[in-house]
């Protein structure tokens, strides 16, 4: 199995920033791509920004230029550094790791963390 665990979440004012993490445990040989998404209250899972291992990034046009997606491969770790935020950013906040290789003679797995809240208040 392969465990992410996500923090950081909270309350924080609009304008203010949070910080999220995500580590990747358990038994794998690779993650090739690592990512953030979210689902507000009534709505669907969206893409917040991917990251591959190449560091190639990709982010949701509503965050580009207040987000950050940065990876660590040694420590298997995805960080989201969001700054400037707003109320519609409200949602649960779920690390993915896509592409994952847990044996070498299977095709690749999708994980999904439990989800951190992030709640942004006017």
């Amino acid at each position: 199995q392969v465990q992410l665990v996500e923090s950081g979440g909270g309350l924080v004012q609009a304008g203010g920033s949070l910080r999220l993490s995500c580590a990747a445990s358990g038994s794998f040989f690779s993650i090739n791509v690592m990512g953030w998404y979210r689902q507000a209250p009534g709505k669907q899972r969206e893409l917040v920004a991917t990251i591959t291992s190449g560091g190639t990034t990709n982010y949701a046009l509503s965050v580009k230029g207040r987000f950050t997606i940065s990876r660590d491969n040694a420590k298997n770790t995805v960080v989201l550094q969001m700054n400037s935020l707003k109320v519609d950013d409200t949602a649960v906040y779920y690390c993915n790791a896509d592409q994952v290789r847990r044996l070498k003679y299977l095709p690749f797995s999708n994980y999904w963390g439990q989800g951190t809240q992030v709640t942004v208040s006017s």
